[in-house]
């Protein structure tokens, strides 16, 4: 096997096993809501295999289906908060317990920190790019703002033909509702916080 082949090998790994937090972490909030994988599929939209296969590790969710997920655990959530209303909320997540997406080329990695109450309208991650690393994405609704926070190396980020270099300390803001691509054309691994406004206001 040469080095490009094992490389590759360890990223399918990689993507695996973060695949595979994700899954739990479905898996364990379907369960403590009391929710069966029929009565999720019916209040997300998404199919009752597809759950399954996610739940057992045998897919790779678009981040689309996360967010039809996210929305129909919050239901849940909503409706034990609201019988706890006088009870402080205080809530804790384990690092192995938070969800992580991996870009197509695997150097990407965005740890879904937000909330999923507010996943329809605000969403944050914690980004951590490999050298050579690139996040391609589509647009999302029309409005949508996504502000990146660098706290180590240097990320340049593409929109409509732009590019714009960020370094450690400097946030960039762009709009999100069309083609953007991030990359890391540094030597070093970077890191940032993303928070992506769904909801902002429809730029003309």
């Amino acid at each position: 096997m040469n080095d490009k082949e094992g490389r590759k090998s360890e990223l399918e790994a990689g993507a695996l096993a973060l695949s595979g937090q994700l899954g739990k972490t479905i898996q364990r909030l379907r369960k403590a809501y009391n929710l069966s994988l029929s009565e999720l599929a019916e209040q997300s939209g998404v199919a009752k295999s597809i759950i399954s296969q996610i739940e057992r590790n045998e897919t790779n969710p678009t981040l689309a289906t996360i967010w039809r997920l996210s929305q129909a655990l919050d239901v849940s959530i909503e409706r034990v908060l609201a019988a706890q209303d006088d009870d402080p909320f205080v809530e804790v997540v384990t690092r192995a317990d938070t969800p992580v997406l991996v870009s197509e080329d695997g150097k990407v990695k965005l740890s879904i920190i937000g909330w999923i109450r507010t996943v329809e309208w605000l969403q944050w991650y914690d980004v951590t790019a490999e050298p050579g690393g690139e996040l391609d994405s589509e647009g999302h609704q029309r409005g949508s703002i996504e502000c990146l926070s660098v706290t180590a190396g240097t990320l340049e980020v593409e929109v409509g033909g732009r590019v714009k270099k960020v370094e450690a300390g400097g946030t960039v803001r762009y709009r999100s509702d069309r083609r953007h691509i991030i990359r890391n054309t540094g030597r070093e691994v970077a890191r940032a916080t993303m928070v992506c406004i769904l909801k902002a206001a429809v730029m003309e």
